[in-house]
Formats: structure tokens, C-alpha cells, sequence
């Protein structure tokens, strides 16, 4: 017995201390990543904000008043826009859509792009080629231009909006899901399962899943920002939310005619829209760091 063993038994815990030490859990690793925690708690800001949406903002977001194009200051924090409605109270309500889609869209692409990946990688042969080539010709179209054309075919609405955002990112989680999950099938270990009799359905629901959840969970963090921008884009064209919902695209789009005469109106749902995406991807990156085999063998 080493020195190394004999001091592990002498002093029980010790390797789990070390463990704690060296990063193995979220919290120490977020703790000492002042990037990824920052993203995190402006996240946590956000959601806050879209809850008590209601109890923060001082008025009503469709209320019009007298003061149209009112400046910064006073009783409108953020002025007023064209139609005389607080900039800040409308932003404020503008957080419900943005996070609303995401929590919509991406379940809608992980689910189903994460479970034809799956099945794709599980069976192969004509039903992983079938899959795949639907999902090249998906990855053909650019994502907002495939978006843009999904939403004009079914009507400008938010709910459109987001079915056709949930459709773009489908072939990404497709592709996530895919190569972990052939990865995992040539196992050696996978190869014995199967051999016993052991169900194609056991194997992907023991071994096939909790294998492929890591990358899964970083890219749904990584597609949660891209689907409030891709929101926001669809929004600003008029295809997204329609009045009186408050979208930050919406906001931007109805702010063009006004950008030197109002600027306000632009510079405030737009600091959100970046706030809101620069902090869903250093938490995705955070994540992604966190989860990576290799930077637990460096701590």
C-alpha cells in the first residue's frame, strides 16, 4: 500500500473534500467562474422581472397617455413612445413574451429534433439516412430566412412565430443527439446487452439517454437565446407578436420612424434584447465548461 492510500484511510472524506475543492460541484464551479455567474444571475434577474412583471412596472403596458415622444425622466423613466405608453413599463411586460418562447420553442426542438436523433443513431441504416437527409434540407435554408418563410404560410402571431422557431432548431438537437447516440451503440458493453435480448428500448432508456443529456442540456441553454433573438427578428417584421402584446422586436419595429427624433425608444428594448442574450450564452458556456469531461480532469 502507497503513501497515497494509507493517507486516504487514515483520514476518511478526505478524497471527497478534495473533490469539493477541485470543482466537482455546480456550485463551486459557477462560484469561481465570475463569467458564467454573472450570466446566471442576470437570468435569474430576468425571470424575477417577468414574474412580477405586474407589481414593477408602473403602468399598464397597452395604457396610452397624453405625452407622446416624452423624453427620459420624471414619471416616465423611460419615456414615452409614439402612442404615449411607457417605454419601461412595456419592456418590462416585453421579458413574459421573450422568455415565453423560449420555454416554448425549445422543449418543441429538443423533444422532437432530440428524439429523432435518437432514433436516427439507435436503428441507422434507411431510417437514420431518411432522418438526416429531412434535417440537411432544414440546415439547406438559413435559420431566420426558413423562419421568416414558416411564419408569412401560417400568419403573422406570436403562436406562429413560435412553431416556426421550434422548427429551425429541431435539426440542431437532431444532430446533438445523433452522434453521442451512435457513439453510445458501439459500446462494447451495448454489443453484450444486446446479445442477452436485452430491448433496443431498455438500452436507449439506461444507456443511450443519460449519455446524450449532456450535450442536449448546453445546446437547450444555447437555443433558449436564439429563440427570443429569432423572436425579436420575426417581431420586428411584423410577424411575431401583434398589438397591443409588448415584444422587444415589436418595440424596435414600430421605433424605426422615430430613431433621431425618439432614440430612446430603440436604445432600451434593444439593451434588452442583448442583456438577455449575452447572459443565456456565457450560463450555456458556463454549462458547457462545466459539464465537459476534460475540465473536470483539469481541476
Amino acid at each position: 500500500m502507497n503513501s497515497t492510500e494509507q493517507t486516504q484511510l487514515l483520514i476518511p472524506g478526505e478524497a471527497t473534500r478534495r473533490r469539493r475543492r477541485a470543482g466537482s460541484t455546480l456550485w463551486y464551479f459557477f462560484r469561481h467562474n465570475v463569467i458564467s455567474l454573472s450570466g446566471g444571475l442576470i437570468v435569474c434577474i430576468l425571470v424575477a422581472v417577468a414574474i412580477l412583471a405586474g407589481v414593477i412596472a408602473p403602468f399598464d403596458a397597452g395604457a396610452q397617455a397624453a405625452d407622446r415622444l416624452l423624453s427620459p425622466g420624471g414619471e416616465y423613466l423611460w419615456g414615452t413612445d409614439n402612442f404615449g405608453r411607457d417605454v419601461f413599463s412595456r419592456v418590462v411586460f416585453g421579458s413574459r413574451v421573450s422568455l415565453l418562447v423560449g420555454l416554448i420553442c425549445v422543449p418543441i426542438g429538443l423533444i422532437t429534433g432530440g428524439g429523432l436523433g435518437v432514433l436516427a443513431g439507435v436503428i441507422g441504416g434507411k431510417v437514420d439516412n431518411v432522418i438526416m437527409r429531412v434535417m440537411d434540407i432544414l440546415f439547406a435554408f438559413p435559420a431566420l430566412l426558413l423562419a421568416i418563410l414558416i411564419a408569412a404560410v401560417l400568419g403573422p402571431s406570436l403562436t406562429n412565430a413560435m412553431i416556426a422557431i421550434g422548427i429551425i432548431i429541431i435539426p440542431i438537437f437532431a444532430r446533438t443527439a445523433r452522434a453521442p447516440a451512435i457513439s453510445v451503440m458501439q459500446k462494447d458493453y451495448i454489443t453484450a446487452a444486446r446479445t442477452v435480448g436485452v430491448s433496443r428500448r431498455r438500452l436507449v432508456l439506461r444507456h443511450v439517454l443519460p449519455n446524450i443529456l449532456t450535450p442536449l442540456v448546453v445546446q437547450a441553454a444555447i437555443s433558449f437565446s436564439a429563440a427570443m433573438l429569432d423572436e425579436a427578428a420575426l417581431s420586428f417584421l411584423g410577424l411575431g407578436a401583434q398589438p397591443p402584446t409588448p415584444s422587444w422586436g415589436k418595440m424596435l419595429g414600430d421605433a424605426r420612424r422615430y430613431v433621431t427624433q425618439a432614440p430612446w425608444m430603440t436604445i432600451f428594448p434593444g439593451l434588452a434584447i442583448m442583456i438577455a442574450v449575452m447572459s443565456l450564452n456565457l450560463l450555456g458556456d458556463g454549462l458547457r465548461d462545466y459539464l465537459d469531461p476534460s475540465f473536470r480532469s483539469r481541476s
